[in-house]
């Protein structure tokens, strides 16, 4: 019996697709506006993308008994965060950016590339379908109310991103308003 609706690893990995494609738009339009708006959505698709991962995906496949591999992501995701906060502000036209953004890419392109190879088919092959449904539901619940810029400083802690989440969205969310007005 199949299902029409999404599991998280469809979602999770359609989400990457959008990620190569934004990384993309904003390394290849010469139009600074229009540079600036792509980087401001793959900020914010990346943190809440990193948000649910952490709060739902990765507990769920450490539950599976691979811990070893989800800590492995914790790192990279880690590092992802400081350089995304590093950039987030900087004149997208500057050396600094542009250097920067060709870093972040090949980062979290191959965290994207290990997640699909080493923990997205243990969750696959372990998780029955209604689980991988009910995580694809969670991911999207959280996405919504999840911070829309980096805080590396908060950790990757399901724990630490749920209580402290909530409050940064709400400032992250305002501040995208202000910046948005302004534009």
């Amino acid at each position: 019996m199949t299902s029409s609706t999404q599991n998280v690893v469809e979602l999770l990995t359609a989400q990457h697709r959008q990620v190569e494609r934004l990384f993309d738009e904003v390394q290849t339009t010469t139009d600074t506006d229009r540079c600036a708006r792509a980087f401001d959505e793959l900020r914010r698709l990346l943190s809440v993308h990193e948000a649910a991962e952490e709060i739902v995906t990765h507990p769920n496949a450490t539950r599976h008994g691979i811990g070893d591999v989800v800590e492995a992501r914790h790192a990279e995701e880690h590092e992802a965060k400081e350089l995304l906060a590093s950039l987030d502000g900087l004149d997208v036209n500057s050396a600094e950016f542009a250097s920067g953004i060709e870093r972040l890419r090949t980062m979290v392109l191959e965290h994207a590339r290990n997640e699909e190879e080493l923990e997205f088919p243990t969750l696959l092959a372990e998780a029955s379908e209604a689980e991988l449904e009910k995580m694809a539901a969670a991911v999207l619940a959280v996405e919504k109310i999840a911070p829309t810029r980096p805080h590396p400083a908060a950790g990757e802690s399901a724990v630490v991103n749920a209580a402290v989440g909530p409050l940064a969205s709400l400032v992250d969310r305002a501040r995208d308003a202000a910046r948005a007005a302004m534009r």
